[in-house]
């Protein structure tokens, strides 16, 4: 993921007059607006980031960040991945448990290292692990079972392949020689791509990381998308350049922020596009296995966290990252089902809504399904809630699951709910508002 770099302003012009021609004329089949749809009414995605570099446990940037050069990086992480325990439909079947619909892993993360049987690249876990089995292939046919959706990370940003020339802002202690041809290098990329939305069956699509390390490089956008759509039309295209969306792609990601918002600083030219949109978080503060990190959100803050996403009419795709055996940590696999939980209970106002008609507050959230609007009260002590007056006159207010009755005041400009602060949900009070034609 991401590590935020200032870019200079004039160079800022130069990448958005040139991105903006990514796939000029791009219309979505009818195959990949169903496929939007979906993907906009699934709401809860995992985010599973998982490759050599799981071995020292120090989270997916350790490369660059211990500045490992490249034979060393080769010598110590791919010789030491073994995932004796890896069981992809345990992992799957813990996505479903916890009210997931969908799971998108890293086939290639920034340091180059390919998580699947590539043709085109000796660089993979088949070739150069002890484990010589095709991780991605196996959890693709995992999901086909359950049905669950399968996307694929890809690093644009490559820290291992020699063409990644010239360098970006980051992996520039890898030990290569100052030379490489970039075209080379984005054949090599697009090659892969193939390799995956060929070999694995129907996938959901393709999230792009790591165009932010050359903001003033030709990516070949056009090309690329137009790749993807033609060899998947129902796949969807996202990318985590933090930018406005560009022509071709079929979907808006925000790291670590709610849509729309900028708290991380990552977000500050991340225009809101009219696509289905998309926030990625931690558990912890790490994406990939980081043995010393014990920050672990709790239940009810992963809970809100996708109560206000779907509020800021979004899904949440929340994240492991496995150890190097291949077991998922047991903190994650414990909040995970204790959230899905929750969505058995819950899910009728999360799943299919949209966000709104009240836009967020700093109590909560309003997801909406036909004439219901469901009212998140998340943090509220108070014995009345007061709401802007919807357009549409209101008929009834109840506790969503007990459906008690509560009591409303409607005037001029407003609506006012009468809880009893002594019944308020510690994670989510949800009043249903049942509203007229």
């Amino acid at each position: 993921m991401m590590r935020r770099v200032p870019v200079p302003a004039l160079i800022l012009c130069v990448v958005l007059a040139g991105f903006a021609s990514a796939q000029e004329g791009y219309t979505p089949t009818p195959e990949n607006l169903k496929a939007r749809q979906w993907f906009q009414e699934a709401r809860f995605g995992l985010f599973i980031h998982w490759g050599v570099y799981a071995v020292p446990g120090e989270g997916e940037w350790v490369m660059h960040q211990k500045r490992i050069t490249i034979p060393e990086y080769e010598r110590d992480m791919p010789p030491a991945f073994n995932p004796v325990k890896y069981d992809p439909a345990a992992w799957v079947a813990m996505a479903k448990a916890a009210g997931m619909k969908y799971i998108t892993i890293t086939s290639k993360h920034h340091d180059g290292f390919a998580m699947f049987d590539s043709r085109v690249s000796g660089y993979d876990v088949v070739e150069r692990t002890p484990y010589g089995k095709d991780v991605l292939k196996m959890l693709a046919e995992a999901c086909r079972k359950e049905g669950i959706k399968l996307f694929f990370y890809h690093s644009q940003l490559d820290w291992h392949h020699p063409d990644y020339f010239p360098r970006g802002r980051t992996g520039r202690f890898a030990g290569r020689d100052e030379k490489g041809e970039w075209s080379l290098y984005l054949d090599y990329m697009d090659t892969q791509l193939k390799e995956l939305l060929t070999g694995y069956g129907e996938i959901g699509g393709i999230w792009f990381d790591g165009m932010w390390d050359k903001p003033e490089a030709d990516w070949r956008l056009g090309r690329t998308y137009k790749l993807i759509h033609e060899l998947q039309p129902a796949a969807l295209v996202g990318s985590n350049h933090h930018r406005k969306p560009f022509p071709g792609e079929d979907f808006q990601m925000f790291e670590k922020d709610l849509p729309g918002q900028n708290t991380t600083g990552w977000n500050d030219q991340a225009e809101l596009g009219d696509l289905p949109i998309e926030m990625c978080d931690t558990i912890n503060d790490s994406w990939g296995y980081n043995k010393n990190d014990g920050s672990y959100k709790s239940t009810k803050q992963i809970v809100q966290l996708l109560v206000k996403s779907a509020g800021y009419d979004g899904n949440l795709l929340l994240n492991v990252g496995p150890r190097p055996d291949g077991e998922v940590q047991p903190e994650f696999v414990k909040r995970l089902a204790e959230v899905g939980d929750w969505l058995k209970k819950n899910g009728e106002t999360i799943y299919g809504t949209r966000g709104g008609p009240i836009t967020p507050r700093p109590w909560g959230v309003t997801t909406q399904k036909g004439d219901r609007v469901f009212v998140h009260v998340l943090d509220w002590k108070d014995a009345v809630l007061a709401l802007p007056k919807p357009r549409r006159a209101v008929k009834s207010a109840a506790l969503f699951g007990s459906r008690k009755p509560i009591q409303l005041t409607v005037d001029k400009d407003s609506l006012l709910l009468h809880l009893d602060p002594a019944a308020l949900d510690p994670v989510d009070t949800i009043v249903v508002l049942e509203l007229g034609r």
